[in-house]
């Protein structure tokens, strides 16, 4: 690939348009989330509308809850999982999680979505949940949403309260909102809000111990827990200010605008310990040795400075193009979760369809992540800002020189800095490319389709990266199939300078092989067949 032939999807300058009733427009913005049923008396997902993205700055991440007039809410018609769930959920994550730190994003989604059908199982034909089996409710109940709206507000409530109780009053709020108790915790088979109840608290049950270490004692403690800690003793072999092994990853130093600082740790590397949903044993997957980056062979120090003049040539001829596409990619929320709401607005998906796709794109990129990060502790590979000091020390380079400053020929190999931070754990194989290619092939398999046409509008100077400069005018960009989407978001890891390109083809694999599997795990629970 050429470092200028990076654009598969259409891009276009035009006027930016404002829809007055976007359903995830109220949704993309964390200040002032709001929310709305809409109108509709068909019981599908409302029309899909463009996105707009314009990525938040940790000053608007308030949390107040989103809420409906109390009574108000259209349970017969509308979605309460897109309507008042997600918008109520993105700013409080974001509060607590940066959006780039995909480990606990997907933990929250994949919870989240999973509370939503086993909930709704019961009003499925044939449908059983994963961690309950909660019967099967007369064919009356299922006419209409209200029912199962009930029943995924309840259960999002139960397991919201388990991953964030700090903000028990934000979760109050959306039940109140609707004109819901909930006090109410009382489980039962027969009613809507015993069903919601009982399947999220199985949920909880069935996930607070799988070794993700969301109580923070699995390293042995009885006092003073830390939630999501490491506990399997990985220790990096380069300090933030030594590299003592070219090869292996290095943890940055990562500063704010006050130069206050803080050394990056490998975020939950026991992710890789984690139980998976689809399949058994994590180990029975694997990637290729990432051989440039351990400098092996005849022509490993080739390989190895290579790799990096080609993160170099990126950098030095990215446009605004790339730019916003890497920034969008680097949300998972906004690129991944908002592409499925929006696949599912446009094939017109009832609420019983959209809850299993979600669900499904879910555990299948919770899923490749396990593997992802099992890969990553065994490689412990280099990222690039730590092989181009390496290489190029105080020497001169031509790259972009940082925001606003566009490409200089006189920025030392020390000096440089990708276009966006580097993650907190080693570099291959590629967690965003594997996670969007989970996403897409997921899509693919349920949907039976490669057609998407998400279109994302960027306005002038949104960029976090370079505000008020980029892009230079309102942009539109258009994905027309999953396989653009797919393959920009690995590449745009490539351009943004935090992956090498042999990183992303590695990802990519995991996560379309379990993708497939994710779908059948989910598709046997659909058809009621699924056995352990």
């Amino acid at each position: 690939m050429s470092a200028t032939d990076h654009s598969h999807s259409t891009s276009s300058r035009l006027p930016l348009r404002r829809s007055a009733a976007v359903l995830i427009a109220g949704m993309m913005t964390l200040a002032g989330c709001d929310s709305g049923p809409g109108d509709r008396s068909d019981g599908v997902i409302g029309e899909a509308q463009a996105v707009r993205f314009a990525p938040g700055q940790d000053g608007e991440l308030a949390a107040a809850p989103t809420t409906q007039a109390m009574g108000a809410y259209d349970f017969a018609n509308g979605n309460a999982a897109v309507e008042l769930v997600i918008p109520n959920v993105v700013p409080v994550l974001f509060q607590y999680v940066k959006p780039g730190d995909a480990t606990i994003v997907l933990r929250w989604t994949t919870m989240i979505t999973n509370s939503w059908y086993d909930a709704t199982a019961p009003y499925h034909p044939t449908a059983i949940g994963v961690y309950s089996d909660l019967g099967r409710r007369p064919a009356s109940e299922s006419m209409d949403n209200e029912q199962m709206n009930i029943a995924l507000l309840y259960a999002s409530y139960r397991v919201l309260n388990s991953l964030a109780p700090q903000a028990k009053a934000n979760w109050d709020a959306i039940l109140v909102g609707a004109g819901l108790d909930p006090d109410d915790d009382h489980e039962s088979t027969s009613d809507a809000i015993g069903i919601g109840n009982a399947a999220g608290n199985a949920v909880v049950a069935g996930r607070i111990d799988d070794g993700f270490n969301q109580l923070g004692f699995d390293d042995g403690r009885t006092y003073n827990p830390r939630p999501y800690v490491d506990y399997t003793g990985y220790t990096p072999k380069n300090t933030a200010y030594k590299v003592k092994d070219p090869r292996r990853w290095q943890p940055d130093i990562v500063a704010n605008e006050y130069g206050i600082t803080r050394v990056q740790g490998f975020v939950t590397p026991q992710y890789a310990l984690t139980e998976p949903y689809s399949y058994d044993d994590p180990t029975e997957f694997s990637t290729p040795k990432p051989k440039k980056s351990y400098a092996q062979g005849p022509m490993g120090k080739q390989g190895y400075k290579q790799q990096a003049q080609e993160v170099l040539d990126f950098s030095a001829t990215m446009d605004d193009d790339m730019k916003i596409k890497a920034e969008l990619f680097d949300d998972k929320i906004r690129s991944l979760g908002f592409s499925a709401v929006f696949a599912a607005q446009s094939q017109g998906l009832s609420l019983l369809e959209f809850i299993q796709y979600d669900f499904l794109t879910n555990l299948a990129a919770f899923d490749t992540g396990i593997i992802i990060w099992q890969e990553k502790t065994r490689w412990d590979a280099v990222r690039p800002f730590t092989a181009i000091a390496v290489i190029h020390g105080d020497d001169e380079i031509t790259a972009w020189g940082g925001p606003g400053q566009g490409t200089v020929n006189d920025i030392t190999g020390n000096e440089w800095r990708p276009y966006l931070q580097s993650a907190d754990h080693p570099e291959y194989p590629s967690a965003s490319a594997s996670f969007c290619a989970a996403h897409a092939e997921a899509s693919r398999l349920f949907l039976g389709s490669d057609t998407l046409g998400y279109p994302v509008e960027v306005p002038a100077g949104s960029s976090a990266v370079e505000p008020g400069l980029t892009p230079a005018v309102d942009t539109l960009v258009v994905y027309d199939t999953w396989s653009d989407f797919e393959s920009d978001c690995g590449d745009s890891r490539i351009w943004a300078g935090v992956h090498f390109p042999d990183a992303v083809p590695a990802g990519q694999a995991v996560g379309s092989e379990v993708a497939g599997l994710a779908f059948d795990f989910l598709q046997a629970h659909i058809d009621g067949t699924y056995t352990p």
